[in-house]
């Protein structure tokens, strides 16, 4: 099977890229023929920069054309988008349907129906935009705190709702998890079109190494930023004797350095894949305190396959990941009491805290390996393949 990935990536690398590069090299390891259709965010600079490719949000003439001439000089067998804003935009969909090649997109966010991409405001959840007018964004300023540019980006979801891209240009979705899935569908995405299949990562054990039997200390890997719950978990560690590794950077890293010094706390910064391996060989329990709707959260697999339980919000796709009391505990979101408390219990219970532990590590062997991913990526490529032989898409949403 030929396959195309499509995909537009951060200036700032972030999840969304990682897992694209991880799934491309799956593919190219089992031998698929794979080309690489990608553009970047780093020329987007000035405002004529960011007015252009404001204006084109909705539809670009020129990625269309651009992928067209690819997908006949390549002809893959299937196009699988992983990210496709700000610049390419879903115009690369009616490439695709003119080629009559199928279409396989990635929802690793909620951009598709929310501005911010998160199902957020004023650091609290909202899902307004997803049954009501997608321009409830602009008042307030729900893009990167901006009039403008919530605008656009509503208008972009509201223009793709009303011509039903989502209906008819796309064989088959990707949702990360079943609770994410329900929002989209809840949007207004077709439910027979949405597969779930989670992410993956490399078993950091499989070259023969044993898994670590003595742990202390607990971990928090992720950005220091609003939704990501960071000042929930530093002050629900207020007065525990107990040590807390953070790391990881964002716009609130200096901030949270200088309102909660403590010696049980050391904040990392920024660390390597190869040092958060060997933080969390060495940790008893990852935090997760996010309070937002997660979209899946790959520290949650990574923490499973080193043998890790994991205290989460209960709260969308962590809460589905993480069984409470089998595979971690729950807490309710941005609760400083109750997060304290199921800290203090996993303290407390080493050995309960390790045969958690055990149990995430299975969790991982079942549902999140390389091999297990790759059936799954395989049956939905083939199942977009069959469904455009079968009946072929509508052009219902041309441009």
């Amino acid at each position: 099977m030929k396959v195309l990935f499509c995909h537009n990536t951060y200036q700032h690398k972030g999840g969304e890229d990682q897992v694209c590069d991880k799934e491309r090299a799956l593919l190219t390891q089992q031998g698929h023929s794979l080309y690489y259709h990608v553009r970047s965010n780093d020329h987007i600079h000035s405002f004529k920069d960011k007015l252009v490719t404001s204006l084109q949000l909705n539809y670009s003439e020129t990625e269309k054309t651009a992928l067209t001439q690819v997908l006949k000089q390549e002809l893959p067998d299937v196009v699988q988008v992983h990210n496709f804003f700000p610049v390419l935009t879903p115009a690369i969909y009616d490439a695709c349907l003119e080629q009559n090649i199928p279409v396989v997109q990635t929802l690793h966010n909620y951009r598709t129906i929310c501005a911010s991409a998160l199902l957020m405001r004023d650091g609290a959840l909202c899902e307004t935009c997803i049954s009501g007018s997608p321009y409830h964004a602009v008042l307030h300023k729900c893009y990167r705190d901006s009039f403008a540019g919530s605008f656009f980006v509503a208008r972009m979801v509201a223009y793709h709702r009303q011509h039903k891209t989502w209906k008819t240009k796309v064989n088959r979705f990707i949702a990360l998890t079943e609770f994410a899935k329900s929002k989209f569908v809840e949007a207004g995405f077709p439910e027979d079109k949405i597969r779930v299949k989670p992410n993956f990562i490399e078993d950091p054990f499989k070259e023969g190494g044993m898994l670590p039997m003595k742990r202390d200390g607990a971990l928090f890997v992720g950005r220091f930023s609003q939704e990501k719950g960071i000042d929930v978990l530093l002050k629900a560690w207020d007065g525990l004797d107990y040590p807390l590794a953070l790391a990881g950077d964002g716009p609130l890293f200096e901030q949270c350095v200088a309102d909660f010094d403590s010696k049980s706390i050391d904040f990392l910064g920024l660390q390597t894949s190869e040092q958060v391996h060997g933080l969390m060989s060495e940790a008893r329990f990852l935090v997760m305190p996010s309070i937002w709707h997660e979209t899946f959260g790959m520290v949650l697999i990574e923490a499973f396959a080193h043998g890790m339980p994991v205290i989460c919000s209960r709260l969308g796709g962590m809460a589905e990941i993480v069984t409470d009391k089998v595979t971690g505990l729950h807490f309710e979101a941005g609760n400083v009491t109750e997060l304290n408390d199921k800290i203090q219990w996993m303290i407390a219970h080493p050995e309960e805290c390790a045969e958690m532990g055990r149990a995430a590590r299975a969790e991982y062997l079942t549902k999140y390996t390389p091999e297990i991913n790759y059936q799954q990526l395989m049956a939905i490529y083939q199942e977009a393949i069959d469904s455009k032989h079968a009946a072929p898409i509508e052009d219902e949403a041309s441009s």
